[in-house]
């Protein structure tokens, strides 16, 4: 879209029809009909609002603009919502760093001061030398919706290659910049996207795309990624081809070097899950990459090499995954070590440094972390400070001091410096964030889902509130793609606990918390047990009486949004809020844009007979149905998502508001310059704000909010 869809349309006339919505009436712009329809094996799928896929058309830009100004018109009501921004804002209003990160002599840190809408990044010598810009992101555009990346630096730490990308959109373009003197070399990489920098000699290894055809470089098809290579000062022109597969347009490549730049690894993808693994001896001139494990019914990494063989995660043969030792002369299983053997914790990680592995597992969906030597010898357990999560752990072979991060929901994010010869850990850098921790209580329940599984959820709210079914509750989970979700602190749910709001996140199957089973059991055709998670993890709350359905609010982002989509079409009258954001709600054409086709192997596809039948019966935007009393519903998107495109958002909520039977609103936020989550902080603050306005607004709720 490009920002055309919010600059054309002023003068486009819409016709309008009213509906009824809470406290005020709403008039929805009406939403033009086509004649759609399609052959799924036969069965004849309408699909009437097939035009709004055109994000590029004055017809678009005008529905966009209508539904905007109906939604903002709601939205600017709310007594409370500018308090409420407030408070968003002075929560957010602290300064917030990253651990930093050894390059050479040079150390790499970011930090936002408070209200900076991007994370500016630092250069300094030494642990105790004095911070200098490296990058400034926020005097890139007027905006702020520039961002950067450190994707690699170069063998001699001489380099540092980063990414660039505007206005929220999965594209970037790699730059690179020198460490020394801090500026940018006139190297220009673009159409790039999900790509790291691996240097070898004079340049570096990367996974790109061929120019989009123009119009459609937000939602066409991405295929035939190839890895090239590109050397220092030469045109992009000149990158030499080095791996492409003409026969497999639809798969992902990602090329990492070792760090003494004697090997490649290729990792090659058909989607979201399933890898293959290639290497190749940069030492050997002339060398083609050969095949280490073959793909792709299991996940595996290169962790490291030690005297030339290669230590690997992976999930072969131990869903919970273990790290093995593989000869890639004689890579046969049977050749295979075993390093680290599989536990009843899921592995979640393995990295290497200080010529130490670290594996970070997962107990209950809280991190533990195992220090061992490259031979698998357990060294020692990382005493973390509480329950909840730590990430990092990442360094060079010779480094003897690593950084990581610690956090939960009441834990703001704490930077440890760790000692890998001793163990000790001690706090490098503690958040400053006004918050007082010990008001609230984080628990840890287990509930029973529809078919008898056992399910853990995380509840959170303040000391002392009375549990008589009465409270407002914010229920959110995510549910797939292996991805865990994981206790971490949010300053915005902070403006919801302060106000009595309970706080919950379910470890839904289709997630990674319990090991390649457990995410099994939520994909394909079992995709309807996550739904029945969340349903469950709801029924708990109510039946407990931590809140009731009258004040019960769902909400979740990009697979996410198809969950609270699914459920509330399939319990409307559970739930009084919903909140879909960016979610992948149209399942029969999902993988027809951008990089969507990558998810079938989580989802199936609506080309396979088989797939298709599971697929319909739970896509949100076929499963509306007319004289239905849904809930509240606030869908949000942006129009430089091109992972998500906008088109399921504004389909659905086409459908929605032309069904809708009951006095709820049904509303889309469309966001201008942001993408698959918000561009910058200040559209961030905006959009929660507006949701959690809508959320404490439709259940009734009169917030108080400290003055400023």
């Amino acid at each position: 879209m490009r920002g055309k869809l919010f600059l054309v349309g002023a003068t486009l006339a819409l016709l309008a029809i009213p509906c009824s919505g809470r406290a005020e009436d709403l008039t929805y712009p009406v939403t033009k009909q086509v004649d759609q329809v399609d052959d799924y094996f036969g069965t004849r799928v309408a699909d009437p609002y097939r035009w709004l896929e055109d994000d590029r058309s004055e017809e678009t830009a005008a529905w966009v603009q209508a539904q905007n100004q109906v939604t903002y018109d709601y939205l600017e009501k709310i007594p409370f919502r500018d308090a409420l921004k407030r408070r968003m804002t002075d929560i957010y209003d602290y300064p917030r760093y990253s651990s930093p990160t050894r390059i050479g002599e040079y150390y790499l840190f970011s930090k936002n001061a408070g209200l900076q809408n991007q994370f500016v990044i630092y250069i300094q010598k030494g642990l105790n030398g004095e911070p200098e810009i490296f990058i400034d992101p926020n005097a890139l555009s007027p905006d702020g919706t520039v961002r950067i990346g450190l994707i690699g630096p170069s063998g001699d730490r001489r380099y540092e290659a980063i990414s660039r990308s505007e206005a929220g959109s999965d594209w970037s373009e790699i730059r690179v910049v020198e460490m020394a003197t801090k500026k940018e070399l006139s190297d220009r990489i673009q159409w790039v996207k999900f790509s790291g920098a691996g240097w070898w000699k004079e340049g570096f290894f990367y996974s790109g795309f061929a120019k989009p055809e123009e119009g459609k470089e937000l939602s066409g098809a991405n295929e035939g990624q190839r890895v090239l290579y590109h050397r220092l000062g030469d045109p992009q022109e000149k990158d030499i081809l080095v791996h492409e597969d003409q026969e497999h347009p639809k798969r992902f490549f990602d090329v990492a070097v070792s760090e003494d730049e004697s090997y490649a690894f290729m990792t090659a993808s058909e989607g979201t899950s399933g890898t293959e693994l290639y290497w190749r001896d940069l030492r050997e001139p002339g060398s083609s990459f050969r095949l280490l494990m073959k793909g792709f019914d299991h996940d595996s990494y290169v962790v490291d090499d030690v005297d030339g063989k290669f230590i690997v995660l992976t999930n072969y043969k131990a869903p919970n995954k273990r790290v093995v030792l593989i000869d890639p002369v004689n890579p046969d299983e049977s050749n295979w070590t075993v390093v680290i053997p599989e536990k009843s914790e899921a592995l979640q990680s393995a990295s290497s440094a200080g010529r130490q592995l670290f594996c970070s597992y997962l107990k209950d969906a809280n991190t533990k972390v195992y220090q061992h030597d490259l031979d698998g010898r357990l060294v020692r357990e990382i005493a973390l400070p509480a329950l909840g999560t730590a990430y990092g752990f990442h360094g060079w072979r010779d480094d003897q001091t690593l950084f990581y991060v610690f956090t939960s929901f009441t834990f703001p994010p704490t930077i440890y410096k760790l000692d890998v010869a001793g163990g000790a850990s001690e706090v490098f850098h503690k958040s400053e964030v006004r918050f007082d921790p010990e008001a609230y209580v984080t628990k840890q329940v287990f509930y029973e889902s529809k078919d008898g599984t056992r399910v853990p959820m995380f509840i959170i709210h303040r000391k002392g509130l009375v549990m008589d079914g009465s409270n407002p509750c914010y229920l959110t989970s995510y549910g797939g793609f292996n991805i865990s979700l994981q206790p971490y602190f949010s300053p915005a749910e902070v403006v919801l606990l302060e106000q009595g709001v309970i706080v919950a996140q379910p470890n839904l199957r289709g997630g990674g918390e319990y090991g390649e089973t457990w995410h099994k059991a939520g994909m394909l055709e079992k995709k309807q047990n996550v739904f029945d998670d969340f349903i469950a993890a709801a029924e708990y709350l109510v039946r407990e009486k931590y809140t009731s359905s009258a004040k019960l609010s769902i909400a979740g982002g990009s697979n996410g949004g198809l969950l609270v989509g699914a459920v509330m079409n399939q319990r409307p009258e559970l739930f009084k809020v919903a909140l879909p954001e960016l979610g992948v709600l149209d399942m029969l054409r999902y993988h027809k844009f951008t990089i969507g086709w990558g998810w079938a192997v989580e989802y199936g596809s609506s080309e396979n007979e088989k797939d298709f039948k599971y697929l319909y019966a739970y896509s949100p935007l076929h499963n509306l149905k007319s004289g239905v009393a849904y809930p509240a519903t606030l869908v949000t998107t942006g129009d430089h998502d091109d992972r998500v495109v906008p088109a399921h958002s504004f389909k659905y909520i086409a459908a929605l508001q032309e069904k809708q039977a009951g006095p709820n609103p049904a509303l889309v936020r469309i966001e201008t310059r942001s993408g698959h989550g918000s561009s910058n902080l200040t559209k961030a603050i905006d959009v929660n704000t507006d949701e959690f306005s809508f959320f404490l607004y439709n259940v009734g709720a009169k917030p108080a909010f400290p003055a400023n």
